[in-house]
């Protein structure tokens, strides 16, 4: 299993991309400091998250970086993802677990304290805090948690915390500070004109912090 690294996370967002190739906007982004990526497909059929989760996994791979999908487990099975990411009202964490294998990297989002709690003990390997800031790239999103939430949860929850919500240049130094182990973006990067400049900079304000 590839060492995960939270710290800067990208979440994939085709329908950012301007019609732009989704493995070479990925490919920039690690080359500028994304440590992590999710694949993220509400629109596609089966097939074609299949075809595309088995593409960047083989990027990936090559350099070193961890592929998680997000939300199926079958897909993330058919092409040995390095993990899974799950919502509240996918596949219980345990069932999840119980497929996927103890090596994968297995991830929860989480909005509430109890759902953050329930999600260590029953086995995460890291949360997905969300949203932290309000976001459009997600129109059904529950209202932010804001920032004295995600430090709060960071002196009571011993595995990593990931926050993602509305994250960008600007307010990334504050994520750092709260000690959470990693921010995700999508919008901050996705879709951006320079996208491993974007990536770049956002690394240099974490390892600075």
């Amino acid at each position: 299993m590839i060492t995960p690294d939270y710290s800067l996370y990208l979440v994939t967002d085709r329908s950012l991309l301007k019609g732009w190739s989704l493995l070479d906007e990925v490919r920039k982004a690690v080359k500028g400091g994304v440590s992590m990526v999710q694949l993220r497909e509400k629109e596609a059929s089966s097939r074609e998250f299949y075809e595309l989760a088995q593409a960047l996994q083989a990027e990936l791979r090559e350099l070193g970086v961890p592929l998680l999908i997000n939300d199926r487990l079958d897909i993330a099975l058919a092409v040995d993802a390095d993990g899974l990411h799950l919502g509240q009202d996918d596949l219980p964490l345990p069932v999840a677990r119980s497929l996927l294998g103890k090596e994968k990297i297995l991830g929860l989002s989480i909005n509430k304290r109890e759902e953050a709690r329930a999600g260590e003990k029953m086995g995460a390997d890291y949360l997905g805090v969300s949203p932290v800031f309000s976001t459009p790239t997600k129109a059904d999103a529950p209202p932010a948690t804001g920032l004295e939430f995600l430090a709060s949860l960071r002196q009571e929850i011993k595995i990593p915390l990931v926050a993602i919500g509305g994250i960008n240049k600007e307010n990334l130094k504050m994520i750092k500070e709260t000690g959470a182990d990693g921010a995700a973006v999508i919008s901050a990067l996705m879709g951006t004109s320079d996208i491993e400049g974007e990536a770049r900079k956002l690394r240099q304000i974490w390892e600075r912090n």
